[in-house]
């Protein structure tokens, strides 16, 4: 068994473990522990005394007993040896002192910490490489979360799952090298009024909810949407200032969501007109753009700083992608 696992520290303290695919959990030997913390055994004996006469774990329910062969000379010997598991070798990692030890704690804490203020935790690297894994992790991620709770967790876990299969986009952001343009390039009729026909429809049917006041989609002057919309869709020479239907679908949310051309609603209205319009020309992608991620894409252009506006932008343009 041992030929079947790699195990190492990295640099800021997180454990690494490789093992053979068919292994469903984290088995390591006594040694491979001491190993990993770089610690004597006899100091990995103490510990694990202790955290069993404390009772802290379960002996029976950490440790497995397996049966192992190994050479001694030109003999194969056949030994039995004691494998701890995940939760005994997490709480061995606390209670070592050693510098590989304390990297494991403060790496660690700082896992927990994001884990308890986010609602999740993602490894970039591993997403990439382990796309269906992800997936997984965050369709349990998401049923882990408290439902009467704001869906603010919920609805960032629902925006990862959409870009999960371009997600390192977040270094493309970082490196601002986020899609610049769309690659649908084809004419479509649209006025002002239409969408302003459709938002008032919007209107009637969350008035009659009772999920808004009068003052929703109310325009703060005359002309404001008409104004945005001529934006989206103005040209010069002949020649279409956003030149795809995806950098139309990208503006049109950001400058409703962040111009506020209404007196309120104006997140709302922006997404619904960002979804309208890709209902229309036929761009909308449903098993992507869920009302969680929608609401989570809003709320990120909401609290962005204008000066990142391309930026916001090219994210959406990288979830439009095919």
């Amino acid at each position: 068994m041992e030929k079947e696992v790699i195990i190492y520290q990295a640099k800021n303290g997180a454990v690494e473990v490789r093992l053979d695919k068919k292994q469903e959990t984290v088995m390591l030997t006594q040694q491979q522990v001491g190993r990993l913390f770089d610690v004597q055994k006899a100091a990995i004996s103490k510990h694990i005394k202790n955290i069993f006469d404390t009772e802290e774990l379960d002996k029976n329910s950490t440790v497995s007993i397996l049966e192992t062969v190994q050479s001694e000379g030109k003999r194969k010997i056949k030994r039995k040896i004691e494998y701890y598991n995940l939760d005994l070798i997490l709480s061995i990692g606390y209670r070592v002192n050693s510098a590989n030890a304390t990297k494991f704690r403060q790496w660690a804490t700082k896992t927990l910490r994001q884990h308890i203020l986010k609602g999740y935790t993602i490894d970039r690297k591993r997403v990439a490489k382990n796309y269906a894994e992800f997936l997984q992790a965050v369709e349990f991620a998401k049923k882990l979360l408290p439902t009467a709770e704001p869906a603010i967790a919920r609805d960032a876990l629902e925006l990862a799952k959409m870009f999960a299969d371009t997600w390192l986009s977040l270094d493309a952001y970082d490196k601002s090298a986020l899609p610049q343009s769309g690659a649908t390039k084809k004419q479509v009729r649209l006025t002002a009024n239409d969408l302003a026909q459709a938002i008032a429809e919007l209107k009637q049917t969350i008035l009659a909810k009772n999920e808004a006041a009068g003052l929703f989609a109310h325009e703060r002057q005359k002309d404001a949407l008409a104004g945005i919309v001529g934006n989206v869709f103005q040209s010069a020479f002949s020649r279409d200032a956003y030149q795809t239907l995806e950098e139309k679908a990208a503006h049109l949310l950001y400058f409703i969501v962040k111009d506020h051309p209404f007196a309120d609603g104006n997140k709302r209205s922006g997404a619904f007109a960002f979804v309208w319009f890709l209902n229309k020309t036929k761009l909308l992608r449903k098993d992507r753009m869920t009302p969680q991620a929608l609401t989570a894409l809003t709320l990120l252009v909401a609290e962005s700083q204008p000066k990142d506006k391309e930026k916001m932008v090219g994210l959406i343009l990288q979830l439009l992608k095919k």
